[in-house]
């Protein structure tokens, strides 16, 4: 039982981290956008980020949560029928 709760808790930490880790991306990307700030090139970027954020972003997310979700759900079956 004590194995499962510190499972449970060092996968919390690495959902947290990853989705840190997304956000610090996006971070420095509004940085180095910030540097480059003209009209044309703000059209090319939401352009640009329209397609390619859902192509990056998403995924990784998705990946994270869904770990997440089965080892939840694998320590709940495991926690109510062992």
């Amino acid at each position: 039982m004590g194995g499962l709760i510190i499972f449970l808790i060092v996968l919390l930490i690495i959902t947290i981290g990853g989705t840190l880790l997304v956000g610090l991306q996006e971070s420095k990307t509004l940085k180095k956008h910030k540097e480059e700030d003209t009209a044309e090139s703000q059209l090319e970027r939401s352009l640009n980020y329209e397609s390619s954020s859902l192509k990056s972003n998403l995924p990784i997310l998705g990946i994270i949560y869904l770990v997440t979700f089965l080892a939840a759900t694998a320590g709940i079956i495991i926690y109510f029928f062992f």
